[in-house]
């Protein structure tokens, strides 16, 4: 029997896939342990605007991160989409894009977006340390 080869140990500083379980086992990280940046439950409106579109669609935020957020909104966006995120209390405004699909809810349509530059100060709130750090 041919022993399988081993694969390269992993480049010094590159972000393992996997968590150590104990000593001869390891899991794969979980989603949140997998994210750039802490999530926040936070509700608060928004109006996005999407380019061609005359008018924004008025939204609320579901979660918000440092990257990103995920927006309810009356109907979907296509991922991809390229839209400027406006905050009516500071009006202040964001540019981001559609990152995947949107998904239904009771409340409407859940739509994930990034931001093109992390823009921690846009949200006006205060993140918690990211323990993945």
């Amino acid at each position: 029997m041919t022993p399988l080869p081993k694969s390269p140990p992993p480049a010094v500083g590159a972000a393992s896939p996997n968590v150590k379980r104990g000593p001869n086992t390891v899991r794969p990280l979980t989603n949140e342990e997998r994210r750039r940046a802490q999530r926040v439950f936070l509700r608060m409106p928004v109006l996005v605007h999407v380019e061609g579109k005359a008018n924004p669609i008025p939204g609320t935020t579901h979660t918000v991160s440092a990257s990103g957020a995920m927006i309810i909104l009356p109907q979907g966006l296509p991922t991809g989409t390229m839209i400027s995120i406006e905050n009516p209390k500071t009006q202040k405004k964001v540019e981001a894009h559609v990152v995947r699909p949107p998904v239904m809810s009771a409340e409407g349509s859940l739509v994930p977006v990034e931001f093109t530059t992390p823009s921690p100060q846009f949200w006006n709130i205060s993140f918690p340390p990211n323990p993945n750090n």
